[in-house]
């Protein structure tokens, strides 16, 4: 039987301000990127970047954690301005944050 992924543990919180707004400013350049630049792309990047500081000031450091978060908040944004839904935005998060670790994301490594 495969073993399961381990979970990954983000290191504390330090600096609130300054992960909110690597965090925003990182999402708000990838959704520019992947489809069209929209006015709303910046508004959905402010309220996940919001989300996860919020969590993690909250003492959640579990990514797997912090992208249920997101998905459960983001379900009260109204999407319909935009490509993206909330698993689309809570997974470019996790992935952006595994990126800045320098953690492969590829086939479970």
């Amino acid at each position: 039987m495969p073993e399961p992924i381990p979970p990954i543990v983000l290191p504390p919180l330090r600096d609130p301000d300054r992960e909110g707004h690597w965090l925003r400013d990182a999402l708000h350049t990838w959704l520019d990127r992947e489809f069209l630049p929209e006015a709303v792309n910046g508004d959905i990047a402010d309220r996940a970047s919001k989300i996860f500081v919020r969590q993690r000031l909250e003492g959640e450091n579990d990514l797997g954690a912090l992208v249920v978060a997101i998905v459960t908040e983001m379900q009260g944004f109204d999407f319909s301005r935009s490509f993206y839904g909330e698993f689309a935005i809570a997974n470019a998060v996790s992935d952006l944050v595994l990126d800045s670790l320098g953690i492969d994301r590829c086939c479970g490594e």
